[in-house]
């Protein structure tokens, strides 16, 4: 299964990557983020492996995250025609997904935001799930890209949220 799903954000590129690649931010954003640590490189380095915990209704889920690139290295002073690339590799029970994320700039005070998603599952359960719920995992994806917008724009905290 694969799908893309882009937004934009009202605020510079750099000021979006930066809030974007910051871990001290991903639970703000990050709706049912439960845990997401290191386990060998540093936060968002590539080749960096981090065990990550989400709980989605009742549900938890683990996996085990990759970044696979991260285009460039150093994310200050990114040149204004440079695309920001930053891929992962998520391994979870039943499931195999690489996720690619463009950021570019969309005007000078927008970025765009584009991610690419691509799934594999084996066994039973999540098979299952992509059969009966087909568009859950391109809403999730719509979702987080939202939280994150209404995050970077305008400070909210989806730890806060009512809904």
């Amino acid at each position: 299964m694969r799908y893309t799903v882009s937004i934009e954000i009202a605020l510079p590129r750099e000021k979006t990557v930066q809030l974007l690649s910051d871990p001290a931010h991903l639970p703000k954003w990050l709706r049912g983020l439960v845990l997401h640590e290191p386990l060998s490189g540093e936060h968002g380095q590539l080749g960096t492996t981090s065990r990550v915990v989400l709980q989605t209704g009742g549900r938890k889920f683990e996996c085990i995250e990759t970044i696979t690139r991260r285009e460039p290295a150093d994310l200050r002073r990114i040149p204004r025609t440079s695309v920001v690339h930053f891929d992962r590799e998520i391994v979870g029970e039943g499931m195999w997904s690489a996720v690619r994320e463009r950021l570019t700039e969309a005007g000078p005070e927008t970025t765009l935001w584009e991610s690419e998603n691509e799934y594999r599952f084996n066994g039973f359960a999540m098979k299952l799930v992509r059969l009966v719920m087909p568009g859950a995992f391109r809403k999730q994806s719509q979702q987080h890209m939202q939280d994150f917008k209404a995050f970077a724009e305008q400070g909210k905290d989806v730890r806060e949220a009512t809904d």
